[in-house]
């Protein structure tokens, strides 16, 4: 997992960064959080993700519990991809569903876990953006296809299978019988004379 290092950017409350000051420690409060924002990176795996800018839905609800911030709810957005089998660009939803602990700074949880194991609270703010990006990589297909039956492409032209002619295909010879067919080619080739002489000379006679 990421979380807040020292000497990174200073973090300030908007788009994914939440202000849980309000909330206050006492387990049990609890508030929700509602909005829709840009996405200021890029959030996927190289062949689909959620564009920069592209809008990302929070649903979410904050609870104090007695170690840190317990962060549930869904999250939404549309990706852009391109498919594995034709490379045709599509469309489509990244639908997430996050449970996730924000540990308090001097807490025990914060306390015995490494920096990568949980999420930190840093100054009162969460930053969602690692747990989305994290979450996302998971959940996204590493080959995306635009549609389950997507028949690729033609291995010899390339040409998109799906909108080929019907019955697409190309005669392929064996390379292993490729010269010997060349060779009984060139050898109908060289006979033609000999046989037009013959007929002549038959005719003639």
């Amino acid at each position: 997992m990421s979380s807040h290092r020292s000497g990174s950017p200073r973090l300030h409350e908007g788009g994914l960064v939440l202000d849980i000051l309000s909330l206050g420690r006492r387990p049990g409060s609890m508030t929700t959080v509602t909005r829709t924002v840009p996405a200021a990176s890029r959030i996927g795996l190289d062949m689909i993700a959620v564009p920069v800018g592209g809008d990302v839905e929070l649903d979410l609800r904050l609870e104090s519990v007695s170690e840190g911030v317990l962060v549930t709810g869904a999250v939404r957005a549309a990706t852009e991809g391109e498919c594995s089998r034709c490379l045709e660009p599509f469309g489509g939803e990244l639908d997430l569903y996050l449970t996730e602990l924000f540990a308090y700074p001097n807490s025990t949880t914060e306390a015995t876990t490494e920096e990568d194991e949980i999420y930190r609270i840093v100054d009162d703010l969460i930053d969602l953006e690692p747990v989305i990006v994290n979450a996302a990589g998971l959940a996204l297909p590493l080959q995306p296809l635009c549609s389950e039956d997507c028949q690729g492409l033609c291995p010899e032209c390339g040409v998109r299978l799906a909108i080929a002619e019907s019955g697409h295909g190309h005669e392929i010879l064996d390379p292993r019988w490729a010269a010997l067919a060349g060779k009984f080619d060139a050898e109908d080739a060289s006979s033609q004379p000999s046989k037009s002489r013959v007929n002549t000379e038959a005719e003639e006679k």
